[in-house]
């Protein structure tokens, strides 16, 4: 089955500061849009910050991963190894705090990954990864 791109609905409190994180920081094209919502081409894939004032996403909870604080929820999308690196450097220009830096995760063993973990205006978790070698995916 060929990969289809998936849809992601997420809160934000300030549609301005999503769209310049989003669209500006990030790079992703705008879609559809209303007064409520931002559709956003994340890569292929289709995400919608939806305007939720109230909404704290800075509070969550997390797992040890390879010796980090992984933030639980989080989501993101893998990259070519080029892309992550062009990806990482533009956060940096961008002054955009990482909760992990930029590194290698599980590096020598199956798995082995480049990751970085970031947030949104709204407090969202980002990961970013990319493999030199994509058939690690979901190597064990």
């Amino acid at each position: 089955m060929a990969l289809r791109p998936f849809h992601l609905a997420f809160p934000v409190h300030d549609l301005d500061a999503a769209r310049a994180f989003w669209g500006g920081v990030i790079g992703c094209p705008e879609g559809r849009s209303s007064a409520e919502w931002i559709d956003f081409d994340f890569y292929g894939h289709q995400i919608v910050a939806h305007l939720m004032p109230d909404d704290n996403r800075t509070v969550a909870g997390g797992n040890a991963v390879d010796g980090h604080h992984v933030p639980v929820p989080h989501f993101g999308v893998i990259l070519t190894m080029p892309d992550w690196k062009a990806l990482a450097e533009r956060l940096n220009a961008a002054g955009v705090t990482f909760e992990i830096e930029p590194h290698i995760r599980f590096a020598g063993q199956p798995g082995e990954q480049a990751t970085m973990f970031f947030r949104d205006p709204s407090g969202n978790a980002i990961e970013m990864k990319a493999f030199e070698e994509l058939e690690q995916l979901f190597a064990t």
